[in-house]
């Protein structure tokens, strides 16, 4: 039987939109195949607008989503006495979403001056859909005991705290910069923005609830990054005129500061993230944003204010700082009309900002109860499935488990120190920075990362000396001396192979400036393959918006015979069950069945012929086309009798240009995310990036190399 939550607001600004799509994404992470339905549309421009978490929802998942009814229309209802017809269109489009969902999650209304009745509201949608009430809070300026007191007399809305149906309560915004009236102000973000306060005052609170018949199901720090906005965003706002571009659509503002004091005290806000408002006659602050800009940080804007236009010789002069991606936008008005313009602009996500959007998802759902999550499907007979949210929470949850040492080569780049600091913060892997310690850490201060616990950092130059002995010893036949391997070690992938070889790391990722030759040769050479493998390939895990597939061989092997593409679909089976995917392969080929001829069907039908006798264990069949392999419709009149056609989860291409081809093509076409090369093979993991990876890219690509690493072993 399935399950309704309604998320209810003890008030405003409790940050709901955030908390309900946290909770959504929690869901996901365990496979809960959950809907959502908003029931009254609430915008907080007013009017009727289109409700913001609904809208959201709808263009960042595939999730059923219900149809809110506007504002206008439930207020002539509540002022006609009409409740009864409101609870009917309620109940109508609830039973529209809730058929096939375990669990329908309600998002209820936010009691405001204009919205009075909404707690009246929430209690009878809450009676009438028979939901589990689930109370959204923040702390604001109370204290712990203050905060429990203030939840415990909201309860008395909802029949009180011994009401069975009140589940719990959220706390959002743990530790959120407050003025002395309790509104979050993000200028104050310095001041509050302190993990150690913050997971006090979590313990604080949680001790707190222990006394209560409230249980707390999630208790979500602040971070600045929940409202890191886009530079284009704020642009937007102002109306300003772009001056350069840059990176105005990717670059975040953390921080705004006005530049009205003499530069040497000034300097310390030039910051990752920081937005300078500057007069534009003020060249003193344009050029040193500038060098600041060339210098490696990553400045979030500059806005010029006055309606001046810059003076061409300091427009020359700061060319090279422009075109490396700081965005300079120009407001018309004077600074105190600008700054008033700025404490208007909204906080809230906009539906197309995908980046903060899965922040928000990861941050709140990583801060909510596992364990009510679980209890919501309990008993539930519908089957599992892998979406993408799940997949990457599966990840890094195996990684966890794992505790590995992974070293990064690429020590000093930016994206990899950024992702290090992901990777340390989340406990996914220990991570092993090669390089020269004191560019490291310039780099991490550049980019604003903190490299703490968790993350090791090796000097080269100082360890080099270390491995020249066994790689003579390794590679003397191939006429390896001394000479050429101080030579070769002063490759850093060479010399983070040699610490794999010895046992000094679980695991390698290179790539985000290598090529892929330079990252899987010296592995290819000193590493090997693993005992029972004849060939090394990768894969691709491709999350589709409602489910992950893998693809092989995309990355290595050219052109692969009968055998080869056999251990590639058995390695690729293999390396599907160890992620937590059901393997179904599909050998992939221009022709189904026994309809086609030639040499490179045959060949595919031959390796399929192969891979069966092999692993008899495993689903595999083909000759398959690709539609056949995943459509429904074409498998039934194609290959109505194959085990594996319209339901294939692991696709293994013929060839190098077939499989990177058609990857390219479903990412690029589809705007998925892909995770790999992985490779298969090895004797110890070594994973190539793509030098136009994400930080996200390289932290799932570590969390992929530290499973690898605990399989191996």
């Amino acid at each position: 039987m399935s399950r309704t939550i309604m998320l209810i607001p003890t008030s405003a600004g409790v940050g709901l939109t955030s908390v309900s799509m946290g909770v959504l994404r929690a869901m996901e992470r365990k496979g809960v195949k959950v809907s959502f339905y908003k029931p009254v549309s609430q915008p907080r421009s007013g009017g009727d607008q289109p409700d913001l978490t609904s809208t959201i929802v709808a263009a960042n998942s595939t999730i059923k989503i219900g149809e809110p009814m506007p504002m206008s229309v439930v207020d002539n209802l509540i002022s006609s006495d009409k409740m009864d017809e409101l609870l009917e269109t309620v109940v109508e489009r609830y039973n529209q979403v809730n058929k096939e969902s375990e669990v329908t999650l309600i998002e209820g209304l936010v009691p405001t001056r204009k919205h009075p009745f909404a707690n009246s509201v929430n209690a009878e949608i809450a009676a009438t859909l028979g939901a589990e009430i689930v109370l959204v809070a923040t702390p604001g300026t109370d204290n712990p005991s203050q905060l429990k007191e203030r939840i415990e007399v909201a309860c008395s809305n909802f029949g009180g705290t011994k009401n069975k149906k009140i589940s719990g309560v959220i706390i959002n915004k743990l530790n959120a910069p407050v003025d002395d009236a309790g509104r979050t102000r993000p200028d104050l973000s310095e001041i509050f923005d302190d993990a150690d306060s913050a997971k006090k005052n979590q313990l604080e609170v949680m001790q707190i609830f222990n006394s209560s018949p409230i249980r707390v199901l999630g208790c979500v720090p602040w971070s600045i990054d929940l409202i890191a906005t886009r530079a284009i965003d704020m642009a937007k706002h102002l109306n300003a005129e772009v001056v350069n571009e840059g990176d105005i659509k990717t670059r975040r503002i953390k921080s705004i500061t006005f530049c009205a004091r003499s530069l040497p005290h000034m300097i310390e806000h030039f910051k990752p993230g920081s937005l300078l408002v500057t007069s534009a006659d003020r060249p003193d602050v344009i050029v040193a944003a500038s060098l600041a800009s060339m210098n490696g940080v990553e400045i979030g804007a500059i806005l010029l204010t006055g309606g001046y236009d810059m003076p061409k010789e300091i427009v020359d002069l700061c060319k090279p700082a422009f075109d490396s991606g700081l965005p300079i936008f120009k407001a018309q008005g004077n600074t105190w009309q600008t700054s008033l313009n700025l404490q208007s602009f909204s906080l809230e996500v906009p539906a197309n900002d995908k980046e903060r959007i899965e922040f928000v998802n990861e941050h709140v759902a990583g801060h909510i109860d596992g364990n009510w999550i679980d209890s919501l499907t309990e008993g539930a007979e519908m089957s599992r499935r892998l979406s993408p949210p799940a997949f990457r929470y599966q990840l890094t949850e195996f990684a966890r488990k794992a505790g590995k040492r992974i070293v990064l080569p690429e020590g000093d780049e930016p994206r990899t120190v950024k992702a290090a600091a992901i990777c340390a913060e989340r406990g996914i892997a220990t991570c092993v920075l090669l390089g020269n310690p004191a560019e490291i850490k310039r780099v991490a201060e550049q980019q604003g990362v903190t490299l703490g616990a968790g993350i090791e950092i090796i000097d080269s130059d100082k360890v080099r000396e270390n491995y020249v002995e066994r790689l003579v010893e390794l590679r003397g036949a191939k006429g390896m001396t001394e000479v050429v391997a101080r030579e070769k070690l002063e490759d850093s992938v060479f010399l983070g192979t040699m610490m794999l070889e010895a046992d000094e790391v679980d695991g390698l990722v290179s790539g985000a400036v290598h090529t892929t030759a330079n990252t899987i040769v010296p592995p290819f050479q000193i590493i090997k393959t693993a005992p029972n493998a004849s060939i090394v390939s990768s894969i691709f895990f491709m999350l589709l918006p409602d489910q992950v597939l893998v693809y092989g061989d995309c990355a290595i092997n050219p052109d692969p015979n009968a055998e080869q593409l056999a251990e590639i679909a058995i390695q690729s089976a293999d390396s599907a069950a160890a992620f937590g995917i059901d393997p179904r392969v599909a050998m992939i080929s221009y022709s189904t069945g026994e309809s086609g001829k030639g040499a490179d069907v045959d060949k595919v039908r031959e390796a399929t012929r192969i891979a069966q006798e092999k692993r008899p264990d495993l689903v595999i069949d083909g000759p398959l086309q690709y539609d056949a392999a995943i459509m429904e419709n074409v498998a039934a009149s194609k290959a109505p009798n194959s085990p594996v056609a319209g339901k294939a989860t692991v696709f293994v291409f013929p060839d190098l240009n077939t499989g990177n081809t058609t990857y390219k093509a479903v990412q690029r076409s589809a705007d998925l995310v892909s995770i790999g090369p992985m490779l298969q093979g090895m004797r110890k993991p070594v994973n190539d990036l793509s030098r136009g990876a994400l930080v996200d890219d390289i932290v799932y690509t570590i969390a992929l190399t530290a499973i690898q690493a605990a399989q191996a072993k």
